[in-house]
């Protein structure tokens, strides 16, 4: 359990030393955490308003801040290339997101081609249900892709390092809820990178 504890630390900070430096990416963060809560409660009653949610709100200002607005160009904090960070991304780097975003984007015309979706379904009868399918079928996708990479690690990492991945995953919104908080007052003073003193002092938890 230490172990597995440790490795979420370090996961946690590479993932916010590497690729959070912007803050407008960390104030988008910071919405998408909110947002991704409320997703997580309408969970126990709406599943498919939940991901349309997660999907339009919650990853559309998270994926926004890394592509629009994180430096891409060499990290003098961490000494490092941005090709060699996105090499040793754990979770998804941007072609990966590029790719799961395609499939997110393609998926409701699945419903024009079959609106059953193979007998899945039956054939909606007005724009709310026709929300719900597509809801549901954003939710199967963002499943399906947390299990992909989880399992995927299993094999070119280790069973721990995927079990890890996953659970911060599903704790990011609560962890950047709280550090990225003060986000949007640095950006209200005027503050667009996060000088990280913290990231060049240590590389990891414990050094």
């Amino acid at each position: 359990m230490n172990d597995f504890l440790t490795e979420l630390r370090t996961q946690r900070w590479d993932d916010h030393r590497f690729y959070h430096q912007s803050r407008i990416n960390q104030s988008l963060h910071f919405v998408s955490a909110l947002s991704f809560l409320v997703a997580y409660v309408m969970l126990f009653t709406s599943p498919a308003i939940a991901a349309v949610i997660g999907w339009i709100v919650s990853m559309g200002t998270r994926q926004s801040g890394h592509f629009f607005f994180e430096p891409k160009g060499y990290d003098h904090v961490n000494q490092a290339t941005h090709a060699f960070k996105e090499s040793i991304k754990v979770g998804y780097n941007l072609r990966r997101k590029v790719v799961l975003i395609a499939i997110w984007a393609v998926s409701p015309f699945a419903l024009l081609a079959d609106p059953t979706l193979l007998g899945l379904f039956s054939p909606a009868r007005g724009p709310q249900e026709i929300l719900e399918q597509v809801g549901l079928i954003w939710l199967a996708i963002g499943v399906a892709g947390l299990l992909f990479r989880t399992v995927q690690l299993f094999f070119i990492r280790n069973v721990r390092t995927g079990l890890v991945w996953m659970t911060k995953i599903l704790t990011d919104p609560f962890h950047d809820a709280r550090i990225y908080c003060k986000a949007p007052l640095h950006l209200l003073r005027g503050e667009l990178i996060d000088p990280m003193p913290h990231a060049a002092i240590r590389h990891h938890p414990g050094d």
